[in-house]
């Protein structure tokens, strides 16, 4: 049983560092939210082996992460509250020894490697940093349709991890001198990898950027639709952090994809607004794909015939009218009490 003092370090580490998925984890039921506070806080610490500011030299990174391998697999005694709760998640809810170890392979991969050749190359990467990390969200939701839900749950991962790498480009060559953007997709648009390392931005990264973006934005599509297979409990949490992360978009094209100079951000109102639209179109119709294409800024091309896709004004800020509405009055005094429900302590 994972206790107390566990749960409120581990909720800590991710208030400090996951700001977005924290938003999204206090809209799980209590028998989920403690569990992926604890997972969320061991991807951190495993993470921060290698992307500390102040991390180790290579040598010590591989032999902490050996170490933190061990510990989560059970096979070593740990007195940190994380990993020893960690391991008891992984007991209890039969996490797959395999998505542990390739999630430990995917941050051993961060100490060598700073570039991607190919998507595949970089997806299976992915599959350790992100895939993985929604296959044991699934593992902790005691998902009944598990088989039917992991491959949209693999998709899921992967564009939450996308967007994460689009908005961090700069501050990835600033502080560890790493380029995820694939290197055939860079050639494609003629950009050099010197170009990005020396934070160089002209209209081809831009084109770099959005193609990658589109390549993402497909994942969401595909992604979401796996979510009516999670618990009912669990649905709308998961499909709020796919709004959220999807939104990183929005943030993007608003400083014209130049990710180098900057690294694009969701204010808190911008996260509040967005968590109070997905619940009330979530009461309308309690349908994941319905709302997702309703609220977030990933776009669905058969929906939009007349809409220019490389415009990022009609492309994001369009809203289309499908006979719901709701009134101002109501709206503005909801959106006020979540801000007050979710600016103080849960």
């Amino acid at each position: 049983m994972v206790r107390h003092e566990q749960i409120e370090r581990s909720k800590a580490i991710q208030k400090r560092t996951g700001k977005t998925f924290h938003l999204a984890t206090r809209v799980l039921p209590e028998r989920v939210r403690h569990a992926t506070y604890v997972l969320y806080a061991f991807f951190r610490v495993a993470d921060e082996v290698v992307d500390a500011t102040d991390a180790a030299p290579p040598p010590q990174q591989r032999e902490r992460l050996a170490e933190l391998r061990r510990q989560a697999l059970g096979k070593e005694s740990t007195d940190d509250p994380v990993l020893s709760a960690f391991a008891e998640l992984c007991e209890s809810y039969e996490i797959p020894n395999e998505d542990v170890n390739v999630f430990i392979d995917a941050m051993l991969a961060d100490v060598d490697t700073d570039q991607y050749e190919t998507y595949d190359d970089l997806e299976t990467y992915m599959d350790g940093s992100a895939a993985a990390v929604g296959r044991m969200m699934t593992a902790i939701m005691d998902t009944e349709n598990a088989e039917t839900a992991l491959p949209h749950a693999t998709a899921l991962g992967e564009a939450f991890q996308m967007s994460n790498f689009l908005r961090d480009v700069g501050e990835d060559v600033k502080e560890r001198d790493r380029v995820y953007l694939p290197q055939e997709t860079l050639r494609q648009y003629d950009v050099s990898t010197a170009q990005i390392l020396n934070l160089e931005f002209d209209e081809n990264v831009r084109a770099v950027i959005q193609h990658e973006q589109q390549r993402t934005e497909a994942l969401y599509r595909e992604g979401v639709k796996g979510i009516q297979y999670l618990p009912e409990d669990c649905q709308l949490a998961v499909l709020l952090a796919a709004v959220l992360y999807a939104d990183h978009h929005r943030a993007i094209e608003r400083v014209d994809y130049d990710v180098l100079s900057r690294t694009p951000s969701l204010s808190t109102p911008r996260k509040l607004w967005l968590l109070l639209k997905t619940r009330m179109y979530w009461t309308l119709t309690p349908d994941p794909v319905t709302v997702f294409r309703r609220v977030s800024v990933v776009p669905y091309p058969d929906e939009y015939d007349d809409v220019d896709e490389t415009d990022s004004d009609a492309r994001h800020d369009r809203e289309p009218n499908r006979g719901w509405s709701i009134g101002t009055e109501f709206v503005t005094q909801r959106f006020s009490n979540l801000v007050r429900h979710f600016t103080r302590g849960e």
